[in-house]
């Protein structure tokens, strides 16, 4: 199994399996910091999963809604007739927190706080924080992460 680690400070994504470095990507988390609140708006941090993969099948740029492909693929027009929507686009990697009382249940689960790893448009900075707490990716290295992480991949969120 392979597992990712996600080093806030750097922003940026491994994936490893058994030492090997599969995929090195730049993300994007929570322009709010580190929390794991809920309504936060912050990125959780410690030990979660892959607990759901959406999108499979779905095209490049797909618009995700409620974890829903809306039918619409992210262009520049599209984005122009919906300023400030927080696109979610091409495949969705739902996080389940491990820890109880720190991202587990209660006011702090981040599987309930619908955090996810989700790709973005191509113009969206990468490598330093912006999100809304998710944790951002370029489509193509999300793509990649999808096909090598299976539900159940362990997912560490480090300082």
């Amino acid at each position: 199994m392979p597992d990712i680690r996600i080093d806030l400070a750097r922003q940026r994504l491994e994936l490893r399996q058994g030492g090997e470095l599969l995929l090195a990507a730049p993300v994007s988390t929570a322009a709010a910091g580190l929390g794991e609140q809920a309504g936060s708006f912050r990125t959780p941090r410690g030990r979660h999963v892959v607990r759901a993969r959406i999108g499979a099948g779905a095209p490049v740029g797909a618009v995700f809604v409620g974890r829903r492909w809306t039918g619409e693929v992210y262009s520049p027009q599209l984005a122009a007739q919906h300023p400030g929507r927080d696109w979610i686009l091409t495949r969705i990697l739902w996080l389940s927190g491990c820890e109880l009382g720190r991202n587990r249940l209660g006011e702090v689960d981040t599987f309930r706080r619908y955090i996810y790893i989700h790709g973005t448009p191509d113009t969206t900075p990468l490598g330093t924080p912006g999100s809304k707490g998710c944790v951002r990716m370029a489509n193509a290295d999300l793509l990649r992460l999808f096909e090598l992480a299976p539900a159940g991949t362990p997912v560490d969120l480090v300082e």
